[in-house]
């Protein structure tokens, strides 16, 4: 017969200590790396959601959801401006882009139209101006309807008033083509705290004597 003969492992307190060393660093290791792995993944989505924050859409489509500001604040020879944001004959970009048409008849002799913050802010109102001490440009794109369609400015900014625009600054006077051409207003070196006025522009009876038609898309800070 044989005698099974059990034998007890005894462990001496430096192997004991040693594996649970052993132990404590394979697990530590494994926490490390998932928590290295989660730490990277919640980075990248955050690194992603301040890449899309580093822009605002002025404009992109009618009724875009992303659209901010309004056209709302008409100057000058208002009556003298027919405006269409709906626009479906050829855009730069999505399904629709803005269409002006100026009459040149009033006795202003130009007109001019802001994109306000909310509609029809003129600086009364309180909070109505965004942030955008982010942007570096705002680009736009426009075109004329023949060519040769003169534009006296395009412009972000300057609405005076108790809430008062931190800065304004502008392009032009401009020579539309017919072709589509982007156009980029250099922010960089501007105070871009409070802006409630995101865009505008006008344009003279003197240099649109017969009046003009063009078109404008995709107007943006970034």
């Amino acid at each position: 017969m044989f005698r099974v003969i059990k034998k007890r492992l005894i462990l001496n307190p430096v192997s004991v200590i040693i594996i649970i060393l052993a132990v404590f660093v394979i697990n530590y290791n494994g926490v490390y790396c998932f928590s290295q792995a989660e730490n990277k993944s919640q980075n990248k989505e955050h690194a992603e959601n301040e890449v899309k924050k580093q822009e605002l859409i002025v404009y992109y489509d009618k009724n875009y959801p992303d659209n901010h500001y309004h056209p709302s604040g008409r100057i000058g020879d208002a009556q003298d401006l027919k405006f269409d944001d709906g626009w479906e004959n050829m855009p730069v970009s999505g399904k629709t882009c803005v269409r002006i048409e100026y009459r040149a008849q009033g006795d202003f002799g130009w007109v001019g139209l802001y994109w306000l913050n909310p509609e029809l802010n003129w600086g009364n109102q309180r909070g109505g101006g965004y942030d955008l001490r982010f942007a570096k440009k705002l680009t736009f794109w426009a075109k004329g309807e023949k060519g040769g369609e003169h534009i006296a400015v395009f412009k972000f900014g300057g609405i005076k008033g108790l809430y008062t625009d931190s800065d304004n600054h502008g392009i032009g006077p401009l020579v539309l083509t017919a072709d589509w051409k982007q156009y980029t207003v250099d922010v960089s070196k501007r105070n871009m705290r409070y802006i409630s006025a995101g865009f505008s522009f006008a344009l003279t009876k003197a240099h649109n004597r017969e009046g003009c038609v063009f078109y404008i898309d995709d107007i943006k800070y970034e």
